[in-house]
């Protein structure tokens, strides 16, 4: 688990293709690697991947098949800058929201424009993922955990200030960017709950607004 506050902006070193599959190479940055033992995990722009070796500057880790297919890790390069967090621990102060990072999707920045000292990103997320982002409700794009400030169907604005444009790498965003969203847990988990018994069921499609009415939750 973690809690979508970006501690450290680290950097690819390297990518080692492995039958299929890939071990990156990331160079930490100034995030402290005290205390963290092979085994251990580390989000990678939201990914939750586990650092199977250490290097002194930096860790290894295997990126799955399944992995590089659904997130925006299959596209990074030698350079390329990421977000990084280390787990939370019971002592960890909880500034974000409870973070999986387990990525439900990848969104496309549409546009980004300047708002006095703040950023103003609109982003497409998939169709299927629009019912569980909600107006003033959380939300982790490339594992920084997020507010949403509006919502117009399956695309959504955000407020990004100062010190978060300096601090990820949400200061090199540009158009056509392609980001790893995570939706809030209780959302996923609230979908589940409702459809109850009928959660069996391998043909139910899941939370619907008929579903919705027939059970009183909506008119």
């Amino acid at each position: 688990m973690f809690t979508g506050i970006i501690q450290s902006v680290g950097q690819i070193q390297r990518l080692e293709p492995r039958g299929g599959d890939v071990r990156l190479l990331i160079g930490t940055g100034k995030l402290p690697l005290d205390g963290v033992m092979p085994g251990d995990s580390i989000a990678v722009n939201g990914v939750c991947l586990t650092a199977v070796e250490l290097t002194g500057q930096g860790f290894a880790a295997d990126v799955s098949r399944e992995t590089l297919d659904l997130t925006t890790l299959g596209a990074l390069a030698p350079g390329s800058r990421v977000n990084l967090e280390k787990a939370l621990t019971l002592a960890t102060p909880l500034g974000g929201h409870l973070v999986s990072g387990h990525v439900d999707g990848v969104g496309t920045l549409l546009e980004r424009h300047e708002d006095a000292r703040s950023w103003r990103l609109r982003i497409q997320a998939p169709d299927e993922l629009a019912r569980y982002i909600a107006h003033k409700g959380s939300i982790c794009v490339d594992g920084v955990s997020l507010t949403v400030n509006r919502v117009d169907g399956a695309a959504f604005e955000l407020n990004i200030v100062p010190h978060t444009i300096q601090e990820t790498i949400i200061g090199d965003y540009r158009s056509g960017a392609r980001l790893n969203l995570e939706v809030d847990l209780i959302a996923r988990y609230l979908e589940r709950l409702l459809l109850g018994e009928q959660a069996a069921n391998p043909r139910t499609p899941g939370m619907t607004l008929e579903f919705l009415a027939e059970h009183g939750f909506a008119k």
